[in-house]
């Protein structure tokens, strides 16, 4: 028998710079460093692309 928990969508985990932590659990800050982490991979692989782009176009206006 599933509990009517099963049925309500999960919250999105979100997390806001300086916020207060004492009130969240480890699995809560757990989850919240593995967001974070993720988020971390996504903005360097984007920095990444962008540096590439850039040095292309300042290969091509110094021909």
């Amino acid at each position: 028998m599933a509990s009517e928990d099963d049925d309500r969508p999960r919250r999105k985990i979100t997390h806001e710079i300086g916020q207060e932590l004492s009130l969240l659990s480890v699995g809560e800050l757990e989850e919240r460093i593995a967001l974070l982490r993720q988020e971390i991979e996504r903005l360097e692989a984007a920095a990444v692309k962008k540096r590439a782009s850039r040095d292309v176009a300042s290969q091509l206006f110094k021909s």
